[in-house]
């Protein structure tokens, strides 16, 4: 076994040369793959680890943002809960609203019958009222419904911006050229267009509106107008109807009843009418919304326009910049394509017609979208702009797709000519002489055609300027269109037929183009013949293979001429300008000519006119067309011209083919081609010689196109009309958005009126109360602006800090890629000796080598050149990094030590600061004490006036040095003014110890303020700017108090400083604490800042620690150089070699040796093998236990470093712990602050709340003393109407005072104090009655006696009583008009008062209307605000997806330069590979001559050469895609990483053996040196063997003993420097133990730092904890104290809402009784007109009766007397006498004188007379006599006494018995009173019957004479009593009125 082991090493070693090659090349890529494997996982790790600290960081911050955002939830939930209780009680008031407003509804329903149209009025508007709240609903969803529209949309315009962004980003990778310029040009036009258009319709719309305002104006004037004179009118009518109810009386109630029933219908009518109205009103006002919503739709897209605009013009700016490096590139490109034209038209002898196709159908297709918009730009009105702007989309969308398919043409195109450029390359050789006669021919024939060509141009140049004047007409034409706009309506039908017949010659021409286009295909035919002779001219391109060197050198002069074309290029663009001016002269000269054409047509009607004008167009047309057809063989050659340049380059024909898509998009083409006819024009003149043959067929193409340009003008007028609707459309829809934000700004107008009001309420409280604490808080903001002064310094001096660690965070980076690049430098220069050594080996093969072998050795000299090219490209870019970062280190340094600089400077500035407040401090106490000084001279004239007034004046000094007094003082300046001059000696006295008390006061204020100028250090100029201003303030008010001095002082003075005294020592108090913990914080910042200070000092420390550092490195670096860093490299690479090589070989011996131990242990004895069993146990457990400790000292070394980083971590986290913790402090104290300030603005809201309260309380007391007013008003108008009541009334309430008593007790205790009044009156009243009466009296016995004495006397008398009855009833109705007046002045003074009341109701209302309104706002401003928050938070999440797409752009960027520098290294490799093919090809010329055989061989050598090459160069492109993927796959890495990694564990083995075993180092350096002996002698013993080998064999093998040789010498070179580094390696374990020693001190010391410096953050943590606690504490306490005042003011709230509540039903109530005493009133009125009626009747009976006795009754008696005995007939007599008004002696003297006379008298008197109403004929038989017991007196004063009391009293219609108004049966209560009611008001002796009317009854029914008696007798048989009552008539006073009684039965 052991010898077949040795034969298969022997083989083996056989393949040793082979092996060896492979194996070193296997060891280079594994190395470097190794190498790169490592940088990478290095790389990893760090970034694993700031990721890992990033993370940390981001964990923190996340949970401070969860922790805020949860406080933030906790804010909002809490909002939430109190605007639900808020919202609950609103729609709890809301409710309640709504169902007193359905109750006044209810009640308004049934009074209307009763009630006039004034009552309507404040039904409607609490309906209205309500409406507005459903609007104010309806409108907050309307823009919840808005705002998500919005979103919508603003959504998907940022869509449409970022697929526009794509596609100007294509467009912008593809290359824009002039085109593009013209484009933007023409979009900017057409934005300028529609901006003027949108403005005109703008101003249009609002013209309309303010039409629509005007016209719904008058028609609400006209309504209201109507409504007047509708009102008016039914006034009158009530009115008359009126007068009918008083003349016809009773009997007038049916008609009353009809004619109400007509005015219900009426009021039916006009509600009607109302609510028709209201409807129309309504109508218009969402007419006004819309047309408001549309112009802010309007302003809005006119927003959107000029964002586009912008984004239009930096396209336009971006466009213009590649247009001019595409220019650039141009220009390059046309030098070069000079020289290879002829080598392109020998290759594009196959690709070349389908190319020709292609781009023949893009231009047709192009020019029949310029037909179709030119067609559509004829037209005339400008209505359809949209739908042209639509298929303008459609039509790019097409372009794009069409672009797509161009580019893959032209791919194909590509790849075409480079197989025939292959194809070509073979043929050349053959066509080189045959060509040369040709071109000499070709040349000729173009001078020749050179001249023609000239002529050409200078035909085409006049045409361009033609054009250019038709442009510039068109253009005028189009500007004069505008302006004919409104005239072009009225001459419609005109134009209509002269388009018809335009369309007609449209047709005609287009037929013409069809055969134009027949012609072309001809023409086309033509190019076909003409590119065969051009296949002839390809065998020329031998010629030009040969001169491509001579090209090549020439390719320098052609850049000379290329900076020449640029120049002209500038030129050319002057030239264009120039172009473009004329061009619009012309344009202008087209508009001019086409009005002309215009008015001419329109003056000739006649169709002879129009055939001439159509015969000059046609020969025009004849006359383009010719012109065309030449322009049309120009741009054909043009064409041609670029097709050729297209084929050579890419780019050029993509950016050509996107201008020509770009022609058919754009509207302005005619610019465009000038443009491109200056361009070809230039390309031209290069190339005339080559284009004679294409020039008629340019020409035919020129005249299509103008054709096709008519048609896109005609086009794209025909869209402009097109256009005007969707404008209209979109108009309307702005209008409704401006309506939408008008309403919308209205609403936020409002609510910021109420807020306005509110704040100026508030300024007010504030300016009261926050006055005297001015100059504290501009103290304490000059303190805080210092510390915040300082904050910013610290903040500056830690952004200072951090700049710098990120300063030495790049330095380290650049440090690491240093050294990565000179591992790599080392590398590289390892491989190159190589490579060097390889081609020596190769140089020496060749020169032994035979011919045999050359074509190999070819090949491996072209790879090595080529890697050799590529180390040294690879080299020089190494060199010019490391320069870079040179530069870096460099540029960095500078920056420390400008930032050391600063730092300096900010030192100098603080210290400067701090003298500057020393002096300031200075200055202020130099002021003070001169203030001082000015106060003694004061205090000294201040004693002088005292002596000069009174003595017994005092001085009062109030110095107000104090900073906390000013406007307290002022505002005693301004009470103290007008008070008088009298006080005491004691008064004064008492003043001048609160003085003193004062003064004292102030110099202790006076100290401390010293004290606080010595704390405050660092105060500003601003400071001392502000205290000589507050020093000049203090002057004023000492004058101000010495001016007050010279008046005097008084008691309230004295009470209101002392007042002051204490407030201000309270206010001291405050600022002393306040000023305390300013200064402690202060001290706190000071510490901080001394603290940052060091700290920034240690940093600058450790900065120029590492610019030493670098310097040190940077100078090593330049001293060493490349020598340190090939050394280092090549020692590493070596070691690991060695390394490698041992591990392989002791592997490979490990193998031998189990394969050899088990063969010996089966083959040979059981106990020699079971001894090299046991050896070989124990070897291995030995290995095992050194691998275990090697794998424990790995593990400690590791949990080592491991500790360091965490330590490391942990101080950066402690620091970054300590950063965050200051900015906790910092927040803290913010948040202090601002929980100071919120607290301020809770005692301000409470301030509010309180005077809201007492504003309430206030219009609480107003409401009641408003209803007081009322009561009062109502009150007096009844007083004023029973003041009018007739005074007979009284005389007979007085007369029976019983019955008043038992009626009206009530009554009289509510209102007796009026009654008393009343009564005092009507008894003076009474008095003069009866003062009358007895006049009257005396009057009538005159009267008797002269009645005596003649009886004709009394004929006489009874004619003048007649016309004195006449004259009376003449006066009756005087008075009855003159109370009709009154009642009209009542009336209307009732209406006043209800229009008041309702003017109240309704005030009330709208205030509670406004309050909802307020509530609603707010919850919409809140709706709003989360609204813009989203809006927002969208907006950000907009900006971070355009930050993505930008870094996305920018990765796509990079991998662009990426391509192209492969590209470019592709272009030089093929540049090498022509070169060495050149090279060949003079090598093979040169043994052309004598080896033809050895030609053939080299050439094939040459074409295997070339394919290797391709070949070669595609396995490199394929490496090269390997390695990266292989660098992105894992699962090869990873196999390569476990490799890599069992490497490190053998190593890492090695190393803890080495620790382990540090006493028999010296014994392993001899087992080693033997065993490198024993390899070296073996290694010896194989080489020699090989080399004997090698002798025997070829010399191919003596060349690989040869190579075995060296790497066998750099093997040995190699194990020298091994056994060298091992030495170095124990060096360095002993330097790492020491380390260890150095990091394990370091550790402890780090934790005792650790230790003290958690101590001290424990201490201090617990020490701001116990702050903090005892703050929130102290918070807590007032949150409670807060609460408790919340719940009072809630309580408050909660009881003045009652109050309200109770208030509004107070008034609901008011207004049902209103409305009740309304229709009272009304049933008043009528039952008045009765009365009057009644009393009418009364006083024409009283008027006939007076004077004058009832015949009747006389004639009774007159009976009776003669009936009754003669004893008792003098008793009949005198109640006769006493009838008639005659006294008892007169009638005793006219018994006794004489009886006859009498009885004649009385018969004469007595006889005859009609029947009395009042008492029945009943004549008494003379059998009654002896039955009478009651005397004839008696019954008669009985009679009298019925006859004397009235009917019946005016019924009591009291408030509270009538019925509700809404019950049944309301007419009937009202106008018939209840039995009770019968019973109380009238006279005992009445019968009580509820049917009978007392107003209607007679009176028989109602009064019965006779009262039935037990016993029967005579009336005249009783006796007549002596004390007879004066009978005395109730008749109705002329004054009385129905006001009266009704303000009777209201008292009652």
């Amino acid at each position: 076994m052991y010898k077949q082991m040795l034969k298969q090493c022997k083989e083996k070693i056989l393949d040793a040369a082979t092996e060896l090659h492979v194996s070193n090349s296997r060891l280079r890529e594994i190395e470097s793959i190794n190498a790169a494997q490592k940088s990478e996982n290095e790389r990893l790790k760090k970034v694993c680890s700031d990721l890992e600290e990033k993370h940390e960081a981001a964990e923190l911050q996340i949970k401070q943002l969860s922790v805020e955002y949860r406080n933030q939830l906790q804010q909002k939930e809490v909002e939430i809960s109190h605007l639900k209780a808020r919202q609950n009680a609103l729609q709890e008031q809301l409710q309640k609203l709504q169902t007193a407003a359905q109750s006044a509804q209810l009640g308004g329903g049934v009074s209307q019958p009763a009630t006039t149209s004034a009552s309507f009025v404040p039904v409607l508007r609490h309906s209205s009222g309500f409406e507005g709240d459903d609007m104010d609903f309806g409108d907050i969803i309307w823009s919840q419904q808005e705002i998500n529209r919005l979103s919508n949309e603003v959504s998907r315009l940022e869509s449409e911006v970022d697929h526009w962004k794509q596609i100007a980003q294509s467009s912008k990778v593809q290359g824009a050229n002039d085109a593009e310029q013209s484009e933007i040009c023409k979009l900017q036009n057409i934005i300028k267009e529609l901006k003027q258009n949108l403005s005109r319709e703008i101003d249009e719309h609002q013209h309309e509106l303010s039409v629509l305002q005007d016209a719904h104006r008058q028609k609400l004037v006209e309504i209201s107008r109507r409504h007047r004179e509708e009102l008016s009118e039914y006034e009158e009518r009530i009115e008359e109807l009126e007068h009918q109810l008083q003349q016809d009386g009773v009997s007038a109630d049916a008609m009353v009843d009809s004619k109400i029933s007509e005015e219900k219908k009426i009021t039916q009518n006009l509600e009607g009418r109302k609510a028709e109205d209201l409807q129309i009103i309504k109508d218009l006002e969402d007419e006004i919304r819309k047309l408001n919503q549309k112009l802010s739709s309007a302003k809005e897209e006119n927003k959107i326009l000029l964002k586009e605009q912008e984004l239009l013009k930096v396209e336009k700016i971006q466009l213009t910049q590649e247009y001019e490096s595409l220019k650039s590139d141009f220009s390059m490109l046309q030098s070069s394509v000079t020289e290879q034209m002829k080598e392109q038209k020998s290759q594009s002898k196959t690709p070349l017609p389908e190319d020709v196709v292609s781009l023949q159908q893009a231009l047709l297709e192009a020019e029949r979208e310029i037909a179709r918009l030119s067609s559509l730009n004829q037209a005339d009105n400008p209505a359809y702009m949209a739908e042209d702007v639509q298929a303008f989309i459609l039509d790019l969308q097409l372009l794009k797709e069409e672009n797509l398919k161009l580019r893959n043409e032209k791919e194909e195109l590509e790849k075409e000519l480079l197989n025939a450029q292959h194809k070509d390359e073979n043929v050349i050789s053959a066509y080189t002489e045959d060509q040369n006669s040709e071109l000499r021919l070709l040349k000729q024939d173009l001078e020749r055609k050179e001249h023609e060509l000239n002529e050409s141009i200078a035909e085409r140049e006049t045409l361009i300027a033609e054009l250019e004047e038709l442009d510039k007409q068109n253009q005028e034409a189009t500007q004069h269109m505008i302006t004919l706009k409104e005239k072009l309506s009225k001459q419609h039908i005109e134009t209509d037929s002269i388009t018809k017949q335009l369309k007609f010659d449209i047709d005609v021409e287009r037929k013409k183009v069809a055969k134009l286009e027949m012609e072309k295909m001809e023409t086309i035919k033509e190019l076909d013949t003409q590119k065969e002779k051009l296949s002839q001219c390809s065998y020329a391109l031998n010629d030009l293979h040969i001169s491509k060197q001579q090209l090549q050198d020439n390719v320098r002069n052609l850049q000379e001429q290329l900076k020449k074309a640029q120049d002209c290029n500038l030129h050319n663009k002057k030239e264009i300008r120039e172009l473009q001016q004329r061009l619009k002269e012309r344009e202008e000269e087209l508009s001019l000519s086409l009005s002309k054409s215009t008015e001419n047509i329109k003056q000739e009607s006649s169709h002879s006119s129009q055939d001439l004008i159509l015969k000059e167009s046609d020969v025009e047309i004849v006359e383009l067309q010719k012109k065309q057809l030449e322009n049309k063989q120009l741009n054909e050659d043009l064409e041609k011209s670029l097709s050729d340049l297209k084929t050579e380059n890419g780019k050029l024909m993509a950016a050509f083919e996107e201008l020509k898509q770009e022609l058919n998009d754009t509207i302005s083409e005619k610019n465009k081609i000038c443009l491109e006819k200056d361009t070809v024009v230039e390309a031209l003149k290069l190339e005339k010689r080559h284009l004679e043959t294409e020039l008629n067929q340019t020409e035919k193409r020129l005249f299509e196109q103008a054709q096709k340009y008519e048609q896109t003008i005609e086009e794209l007028s025909n869209a402009r009309s097109m256009n005007t609707t969707a404008l209209q459309l979109e108009h309307e829809r702005l209008v409704k958005l401006n309506q939408e934000k008008d309403f919308k700004i209205a609403e936020l107008k409002r609510s910021m009126e109420q807020m306005e009001v509110d704040h100026q309420e508030t300024k007010e409280m504030l300016t009261t109360s926050l006055g005297g604490q001015k100059q504290l808080t501009e103290l304490l903001k000059e303190k805080e602006e210092f510390i915040e002064k300082l904050k910013n310094q610290a903040s500056l001096v830690k952004q200072e800090l951090e700049e710098y660690m990120e300063v030495s965070k790049k330095q380290d980076v650049l440090k690491q890629n240093v050294e990565e690049k000179d591992k790599s430098l080392a590398i590289m220069k390892e491989e190159n000796n190589h490579l060097k050594e390889e081609i020596e080996r190769l140089k020496d093969q060749q020169s032994r080598a035979t011919p045999v072998v050359e074509p190999k050795t070819l090949d491996i000299i072209i790879e090595l050149e080529s890697e050799v090219t590529q180390l040294k490209v690879i080299k020089n870019s190494l060199e010019e990094e490391i320069e870079v970062h040179k530069k870096t280190i460099e540029d960095q340094n500078q920056k420390t030590v400008q930032l050391q600089q600063s730092l300096q400077e900010q030192r100098k500035e603080i210290d400067e600061s701090k003298f500057q407040c020393e002096q300031m401090n200075v200055a202020h106490e130099r002021l003070s004490l001169e203030k001082d000084e000015e106060i003694k001279k004061l205090q000294k004239t201040i004693e002088q006036i005292k002596t000069q007034l009174h003595k017994e004046r005092q001085v009062i000094q109030t110095d107000s040095t104090d900073l906390f007094q000013e406007t307290k003082v002022q505002t005693l300046n301004g009470e103290n003014g007008n008070e008088k001059h009298d006080l005491s000696k004691a008064e004064i006295e008492r003043l001048v110890k609160g003085i003193k008390e004062r003064e004292m006061e102030i110099k202790l204020l006076n100290e401390k303020n010293v004290s606080l100028s010595q704390q405050i250090d660092q105060l500003s100029k601003d400071e001392v700017g502000k205290l000589t201003r507050i020093i000049q303030e203090k002057d004023l008010e000492i004058q101000a108090l010495s001016a007050r001095v010279s008046s005097a002082s008084y008691r309230q003075d004295v009470l209101g400083l002392q007042q002051q005294l204490q407030a201000y020592v309270m206010e001291r108090e405050q600022v002393l604490a306040v000023l305390s913990e300013k200064t402690r914080e202060n001290s706190q910042l000071k510490t901080e800042y001394h603290k940052i200070m060091d700290m920034v000092a240690a940093k600058e420390a450790a900065l120029v620690r590492l610019q030493e550092e670098n310097q040190k490195l940077s100078n090593r670096f330049e001293n060493s150089g490349q020598d340190m860093f090939r050394e280092t490299i090549q020692n590493l690479s070596r070691i690991i070699r060695e390394k490698d090589i041992e591990i392989d070989a002791l592997s490979q011996k490990c193998q031998t040796l189990l394969t050899v131990l088990q063969t010996s242990s089966t083959g040979t004895d059981n106990g020699s093998g079971g001894v090299n069993s046991n050896q070989f146990e124990e070897l291995l457990q030995e290995r095992d236990k050194l691998k275990q400790q090697v794998k424990k000292m790995e593990e400690w070394k590791q949990q080592v470093i491991t500790t360091v980083q965490n330590m490391q971590h942990e101080s950066a986290h402690l620091q970054e712990e300590l950063q965050k913790l200051q900015a906790q402090i910092s927040v803290e104290s913010d948040s202090n602050s601002k929980l100071q300030v919120d607290y301020n603005g809770l005692i301000q809201s409470y301030e509010q709340n309180e005077k809201k309260l007492r504003s309430f309380s206030q219009e609480l007391a107003q409401v009641q003393h408003t209803i007081g007013q009322l009561h009062n008003t109502r009150d007096l108008l009844l007083g004023k109407l029973d003041l009018v009541t007739p005074s007979a009334t009284m005389a007979s309430i007085i007369s029976q005072p019983s019955v008043m008593q038992s009626s009206a007790p009530e009554v009289l205790s509510d209102e007796s104090k009026l009654l008393q009044k009343e009564l005092e009156q009507l008894k003076k009243k009474l008095q003069e009655k009866d003062s009358t009466i007895r006049t009257l009296q005396e009057n009538n016995q005159r009267l008797s006696d002269s009645v005596a004495t003649a009886s004709e006397f009394e004929r006489r008398s009874q004619e003048e009583t007649d016309s004195e009855m006449r004259q009376i009833r003449e006066k009756h109705d005087v008075l009855q008009k003159s109370l009709r007046e009154k009642d009209i002045l009542i009336k209307s003074k009732s209406d006043q008062l209800l229009s008041v009341s309702e003017n109240l109701s309704n005030k009330e209302n709208e205030n509670e209307l406004l309050k909802q309104a307020v509530t609603n706002l707010k919850e919409r401003n809140l709706i709003l605000e989360m609204d813009i928050r989203k809006l927002k938070e969208e907006n950000e999440k907009i900006v971070v997806r355009c930050r993505e797409k930008e870094t996305e752009f920018r990765a796509l960027q990079e991998t662009n330069m990426q391509f192209s520098m492969m590209l470019k290294e592709k272009e030089f490799e093929s540049h090498s590979m022509k070169e060495k093919a050149l090279a060949f090809e003079k090598l093979l010329k040169e043994k052309e001559q004598g080896k033809t055989g050895e030609l053939n061989q080299l050439l094939n050598e040459v074409k295997s050469m070339q394919e290797k090459a391709v070949t070669f160069q595609q396995e490199r492109d394929q490496v090269m895609v390997a390695l990266k993927q292989k660098q992105m796959e894992s699962s090869a890495l990873q196999s390569e990483i476990q490799h890599l990694h069992e490497k490190e564990q053998r190593l890492n083995q090695e190393l803890e053996r080495l620790r382990n075993h540090l006493i028999e180092m010296e014994d392993s350096y001899t087992r080693e040196a033997l065993a490198a002996e024993d390899r070296e002698t073996k290694l010896r013993k194989k080489v020699s063997i090989l080399e004997e080998k090698l002798v025997s064999s070829s010399t191919a093998v003596e060349n690989a003993s040869h190579q075995a040789n060296l790497q066998v010498e750099s093997l040995q070179e190699q194990l020298n420097l091994v056994s060298k580094q091992r030495d170095e390696t124990v060096l360095q374990l002993a330097i790492s133990q020491d380390q260890v020693k150095q990091y394990a001190l370091s550790l402890t010391n780090l934790q005792m730092v650790l230790e003290q410096f958690q101590q001290e953050e424990k201490a201090m943590y617990s020490a701001e904890l116990e702050k903090h606690q005892k703050e929130t504490a102290e918070w807590k306490k007032k949150a409670k104290n807060l609460e408790e005042k919340v719940i009072s003011l809630q309580e408050n709230l909660e009881e003045a809402n009652a109050a309200l509540d109770a208030a509004s039903r107070l008034t609901e109530q008011l207004d049902v009784k209103e409305e009740q005493i309304e229709e009272l009133k009304k049933e008043g009125e009528i039952r008045r007109e009765m009365l009057e009626d009644v009393q009418n009747k009364l006083m024409n009976l009283i008027n006939s009766t007076e004077g004058k006795v009832d015949k009747l009754l006389m004639r009774n008696l007159f009976i009776g007397h003669f009936h009754t005995p003669k004893n008792k007939r003098n008793e009949v007599l005198r109640l006769m006498g006493s009838i008639l008004g005659m006294k008892k002696e007169e009638l005793d003297q006219l018994l006794s004188e004489d009886q006859r006379g009498v009885t004649r008298w009385v018969t004469g008197w007595l006889g005859g007379g009609t029947g009395s109403k009042s008492v029945p004929s009943t004549p008494l038989r003379p059998t009654h006599q002896t039955g009478f017991n009651s005397s004839f007196s008696e019954l008669f004063v009985k009679f009298l006494e019925t006859e004397s009391c009235p009917s019946l009293p005016p019924p009591k219609l009291s408030v509270h018995d009538m019925k509700p108004l809404g019950a049944a049966g309301t007419g009937k209560t009202s106008s018939t009173p209840s039995s009770g009611q019968i019973s109380d008001s009238g006279v005992s002796g009445i019968s009580r019957r509820p049917d009978t009317n007392p107003f209607i009854a007679p009176r028989s029914a109602a009064v019965p004479l006779i009262t039935p008696a037990p016993s029967s007798g005579h009336l005249l048989m009783k006796p007549i009593s002596d004390a007879l009552p004066t009978f005395t008539p109730l008749p109705v006073s002329p004054d009385a009125s129905a006001g009266a009684v009704l303000k009777d039965l209201l008292k009652q």
